[in-house]
């Protein structure tokens, strides 16, 4: 990806990577070359006065001029900015280009002899707190990590289950609910469905961090907690809602589409189709793990349009892997067309099984076969031990 910067001096840049490192000074070059040899996908930038003769081979990029000029693009396409410049200076060069913490990238800055890396922005959603590890473990360095709940060692509300895939539904109250945790108030951890060891510290869960099974074992506690987090697939109730009145709502991706269709079935058609009975399920789409099918529709163009469009794995099997899986409704007339004896409902028990997390688990489907117009839908929910 090329990026023509509006600078004095024209700079065309080649964007390669998610992380750009920068440096200004000489020892900072040193430093920002010894991170690019430990992450080869990292783009690095540093003044055109410090070149060294092997950039181009390298793909470092120069420029000249102040820096403050090169940050407003970098900004806006990459995930990740370190810098090899002291904090203040960074400070008010970032300033008047943060926007909001949901869309800013991770800024990291490093001291010119490398002794310290610090988390500077986005610490959590942009990254820069793992980044800022990355780096110091690989330049023998000391992590600096501000973040309340990293240093507490307690739930990071918004970042909660985000290596799993969760997602939250919305970020209204992810600032009071974070202090809430951070300040050791009454937080309830409702869990129904998704990854269950989302703790990651080697001791037990804080006194004031209680864990329930449902909405209902909250709603008639005689006191109420003091802000909730709630993990499931499921639409809430009018009721439970109230608790997201200082709660987040996550997303954990665990339900499976086994979907037969015929050729030429439009994406229009399938994805109306998957809304109506995840709702009649009282599922949330946003908790679709993958879409499983026959290999025959591994390149149906609604189909795979559907799946790229929302992110979601997409597995394919053989009729054969199909017909080893016992079924509740064979179909001959499905086997004369594609020789298995079902699609939607062995493809998504296969899933479940194979492919889950408790192999030989999920037995059951919360949908076995819903044929509607040029298609049929089976939807499982994957249980985690």
């Amino acid at each position: 990806m090329t990026i023509q910067l509006a600078t004095e001096t024209d700079i065309t840049i080649e964007q390669r990577g998610t992380i750009a490192v920068v440096a200004i000074t000489k020892h900072g070059v040193a430093l920002a070359r010894q991170l690019q040899q430990t992450d080869p996908h990292a783009d690095l930038y540093y003044m055109s006065k410090f070149e060294q003769g092997d950039e181009a081979e390298l793909h470092i990029q120069l420029f000249e001029g102040s820096v403050r000029r090169l940050l407003p693009t970098l900004f806006k396409h990459y995930q990740g900015i370190v810098l090899v410049i002291s904090l203040g200076a960074v400070v008010r060069m970032i300033a008047p280009l943060l926007k909001d913490k949901k869309t800013d990238p991770g800024v990291v800055v490093i001291d010119d002899k490398g002794a310290f890396v610090i988390s500077v922005l986005s610490g959590h959603l942009g990254g820069a707190n793992a980044l800022t590890r990355e780096i110091a473990a690989a330049l023998k360095a000391t992590p600096v990590i501000t973040t309340a709940s990293d240093v507490q060692q307690t739930i990071p509300v918004d970042i909660f289950g985000q290596s799993f895939g969760w997602t939250w539904e919305s970020a209204e109250k992810l600032t009071p609910v974070s202090a809430a945790v951070v300040n050791e108030e009454r937080i309830a951890v409702i869990q129904e469905s998704g990854e269950r060891h989302w703790w990651p510290h080697d001791r037990p869960l804080p006194e004031h961090i209680k864990l329930y099974h449902s909405p209902q074992e909250v709603l008639s506690l005689a006191e109420p907690p003091d802000a909730t987090l709630i993990i499931t697939h499921r639409h809430l109730s009018k009721e439970e809602r109230t608790l997201l009145d200082n709660g987040i709502l996550y997303r954990p991706k665990v339900i499976v589409l086994g979907i037969g269709c015929n050729k030429g079935t439009t994406s229009d058609e399938i994805e109306a189709t998957i809304h109506e009975t995840l709702d009649e399920l009282n599922f949330s789409i946003k908790s679709v793990k993958a879409v499983c099918t026959i290999d025959l529709k591994k390149d149906e163009v609604g189909l795979r349009a559907v799946v790229q469009k929302h992110a979601w794995d997409f597995h394919y099997y053989t009729p054969e892997a199909l017909n080893e899986v016992e079924i509740e409704e064979p179909s001959q007339t499905v086997y004369k067309f594609t020789g298995a004896y079902g699609v939607s409902e062995p493809a998504c028990r296969l899933y479940c099984r194979n492919e889950g997390p408790n192999e030989g688990h999920n037995r059951s489907l919360a949908l076995v076969k819903k044929k509607k117009g040029n298609m049929t839908l089976s939807v499982g929910v994957l249980s985690f031990a």
